[in-house]
């Protein structure tokens, strides 16, 4: 009886490649897995294109929900966003991927997990950590580093496809490399390969559309909040992963969303992509807006950086460690009392504040106010700036000191 091994599947170049070459080359069973994180229609004909390649099986499962429950609610209440500008797309998706593939490996029996990601990028190790974080035993079989791959190139790939009698829907000259799930689309490739050269956006965008060709009358928009949990858009409540489709239309229609960033990988090299982010993006800014209200300075101030670290242990694929729990564990903690709703007004990319309340609101207006009120007297300040400063004048005077004795 053949061994088997499950194949991290996206119906893409790839991995369609590869399920015709693992039988070749080590003569497994190969059942193959797509995770749908929302990919959408990029999942049509996936059962036939995968079984007439020659795969044993295919499993199509769906993990949208749990993936916006679980790891994207976490990451927007952090705030948790890579270099400034990524929102995480892929990077989030890539630890429920890990675990479904390791679930149906138990379920199968199978030895080994092969993913088709390539040794130059960020998903290897996403994949691979996850992996060994949760199945040590478990072989791992990445295409792109095996010395029996000797396919360098998209072109080669589809080549090997055609002398295996595979049709492929694509072609290498006319295809960004792109990943897609609820919260995003990546895109890579083609001109992008080249930061000089501005991104061909009538040929690129999937989501929505570009600023200019947003419409010229802004929406507005209200969203709640429950412990920093989003739960309405515009009076309807309605669970996370519908509240990011809801809002993905909405940004995607007014052009919100759209980054263009040269990124730092985690191997070293410097990447450049156009990302679709629009409910994401939205989504984001509606808390934030929110905490601005609710958080005491010192806690969010140092929540910027739990958040940025979080961030971080997210792109490096580090989802499944101690590390991630601990950093999670403060960012709910700040949470308990992000609770209220937010109004803004989209319009040709931008995301414009249109007010903000909560029951947990710490902005006084008795205290903020240029009259003077009930808990703030003007004459405190003096005491307070006098302290404040005290450092800065003892150095002051101590400088004026050693001046004087050198002259």
């Amino acid at each position: 009886m053949k061994e088997k091994v499950i194949l991290a599947y996206s119906g893409g170049l790839d991995t369609t490649a590869i399920i015709p070459w693992l039988k070749e080359n080590f003569d497994y069973d190969v059942v193959c897995c797509c995770i749908d994180c929302g990919q959408g229609e990029e999942l049509d004909g996936l059962e036939e294109r995968a079984i007439s390649c020659g795969a044993a099986k295919l499993y199509i499962e769906d993990v949208i929900d749990e993936f916006c429950d679980e790891y994207v609610v976490p990451c927007v209440q952090a705030n948790a966003i890579y270099e400034n500008k990524y929102l995480l797309g892929t990077s989030m998706a890539r630890p429920v991927i890990a675990k479904r593939l390791v679930e149906i490996a138990r379920k199968e029996g199978a030895t080994a997990i092969c993913h088709g990601a390539t040794g130059k990028g960020n998903d290897q190790i996403r994949f691979e950590l996850g992996i060994k974080a949760l199945a040590p035993d478990l072989k791992i079989i990445a295409a792109w580093r095996n010395d029996a791959w000797t396919m360098n190139s998209r072109e080669e790939e589809i080549e090997y496809c055609k002398a295996h009698g595979i049709d492929l829907p694509f072609s290498a000259d006319t295809s960004y490399s792109r990943d897609r799930n609820l919260w995003h689309i990546s895109h890579e490739g083609l001109e992008l390969e080249d930061p000089a050269c501005e991104p061909d956006f009538d040929h690129l965008l999937v989501l929505g559309t570009t600023p200019e060709k947003a419409p010229e009358e802004g929406e507005y928009v209200t969203m709640t909040f429950e412990a920093g949990v989003p739960k309405s858009v515009n009076g309807k409540e309605m669970k996370v992963s519908d509240i990011i489709r809801t809002l993905n239309e909405l940004g995607g229609k007014h052009g919100i969303g759209i980054v263009d960033i040269v990124e730092n990988r985690v191997v070293g090299m410097k990447s450049r992509g156009v990302y679709e982010t629009p409910g994401g993006t939205i989504l984001m800014e509606a808390h934030q807006q929110l905490e601005e209200l609710i958080l005491d300075r010192d806690t969010y101030t140092m929540k910027k950086v739990m958040g940025n670290k979080l961030a971080d242990i997210v792109y490096e694929g580090k989802w499944f460690t101690p590390l991630r729990e601990a950093t999670q564990a403060f960012i709910e903690s700040t949470q308990k009392y992000v609770t209220g709703e937010v109004k803004f007004k989209l319009y040709k990319g931008n995301i414009i504040k249109a007010g903000e309340t909560s029951p947990y609101t710490l902005y006084n207006e008795s205290i903020a106010s240029f009259t003077t009120g009930d808990l703030y007297d003007h004459h405190d300040a003096e005491g307070f700036i006098n302290l404040f400063g005290l450092s800065s004048k003892v150095r002051a005077m101590k400088m004026q000191e050693v001046e004087k004795k050198q002259k």
